[in-house]
């Protein structure tokens, strides 16, 4: 689940992380106000106008501005709020802003340079261990950086057993050139930092950038968090900031009839049992020529009522052109499948317009095919796992 920058920093400020304040508008009129009570809060002259949505390179796209006086501030919050943004995270079509954080300048002239790091706390999969991403070359361009410069960027694993140690705190704090109050103050981010990423349950912190102060602070200016939805359970607080809006509404709707569903780019629509099964399916449809639409796994059950939300979900989607059924049943019977299909195609009427082609492997599997076959409804059926992929390909050539 992913949160927006400000919910990140009050989870990280909940850690002891230093973090550039703000606080969070909805309207001109509120900017205006929470740009006063930040001045009065932290005396900042200047403010940080941020749009809040769900993608990072928000600056690249005119999603962040800085504000010398309050009628700039807004000027700028309702130039951003209901903008459509586009950044290199976003959809083709962007992402509509419906808030921005006010935050402090946190770049004030002082006793040295301001540097910018980039720094990542997320899980190695291929390792098994947590580990902490750093760069010397925080900011906008740090994807540029991996391309171009990779040994510019370091990493720190963590032993699952022991957690994170004084010495890769104090190893981080050096390979980012820092030293004095600036590497005591980094050695304390990252222990925290970490400790934020570990009790939030968190799949990703992404702190981009780690500013080092002209008074020589480490504070994140940026937070990128997301939270593994699994623990979500075990985190209520963090599970009430979700924003559907951000979310794709379809993908919403399935998760709330209890379907598992992932909006992809192709044109051919999957109903499958199994999220083995949805892998291997959309892998044959691709080696027939086409792009599968989705992943949609219906789970243990195929009654009328379920196939019928799940055809409904999928059509939503314009850019389907055909759905292939591939049900392997084991716990539910393929005669009930298939009689679940027919009804639903049934009780559908013209919303389908589109070739179904169902192929049903397990117990009944004759008896579904005979079904569905004698069932007096368009729909093609299919035996083997080949067959079904080149029925997609007769469909839609």
């Amino acid at each position: 689940m992913n949160i927006h920058e400000y919910q990140g920093k009050e989870i990280l400020a909940s850690y002891g992380v230093r973090v550039q304040r703000g606080i969070v508008a909805n309207s001109p009129v509120e900017a205006v106000a929470a740009a006063k009570q930040l001045t009065a809060e932290t005396g900042t002259g200047w403010h940080v106008i941020k749009a809040q949505i769900h993608a990072g390179g928000r600056g690249k796209g005119g999603g962040v501005k800085l504000a010398k006086n309050l009628q700039q501030v807004e000027e700028l919050a309702e130039q951003i709020i209901g903008m459509q943004l586009i950044t290199p995270q976003t959809p083709p079509e962007g992402k509509k802003v419906h808030k921005v954080l006010i935050a402090e300048d946190v770049y004030y002239p002082g006793e040295s340079e301001t540097s910018e790091f980039y720094m990542s706390v997320l899980l190695n999969r291929a390792r098994g261990r947590n580990m902490i991403m750093y760069s010397t070359e925080g900011g906008m361009d740090i994807e540029e950086v991996a391309e171009h410069t990779p040994h510019l960027i370091f990493t720190e694993e963590i032993d699952p057993a022991v957690g994170l140690q004084g010495f890769q705190a104090r190893r981080i704090a050096f390979n980012l050139g820092l030293s004095g109050n600036a590497f005591k103050e980094m050695v304390k981010f990252v222990d925290a930092l970490y400790n934020a990423y570990i009790g939030s349950d968190a799949s990703m912190f992404e702190i981009n950038p780690v500013l080092k102060t002209s008074d020589n602070k480490i504070m994140a200016v940026d937070a990128k968090v997301n939270i593994d939805d699994n623990a979500l359970y075990r985190q209520p607080k963090y599970a009430d900031m979700r924003d559907i809006r951000e979310e794709n509404p379809i993908e919403v709707e399935a998760k709330e009839v209890g379907l598992n569903y992932v909006d992809l780019d192709g044109t051919v629509g999957c109903m499958v049992n199994g999220a083995g099964l949805a892998m291997a399916t959309m892998d044959l449809i691709k080696y027939a020529g086409f792009e599968p639409a989705n992943f949609l796994d219906v789970g243990g059950t195929a009654d009328a009522k379920r196939v019928e939300t799940a055809f409904r979900i999928i059509l939503k989607d314009p850019n389907v052109k055909a759905i292939l059924i591939n049900i392997f049943g084991g716990i539910v019977r393929c005669d009930r499948v298939a009689q679940g299909v027919i009804d639903a195609y049934k009780n559908m009427g013209d919303a389908i317009k589109v070739p179904i082609i169902v192929r049903l492997q397990g117990t009944n599997a004759e008896l579904a095919k005979e079904m569905i076959d004698q069932s007096g409804m368009p729909i093609l059926s299919a035996v083997q796992f080949q067959e079904a992929a080149d029925q997609v390909k007769a469909a839609l050539s």
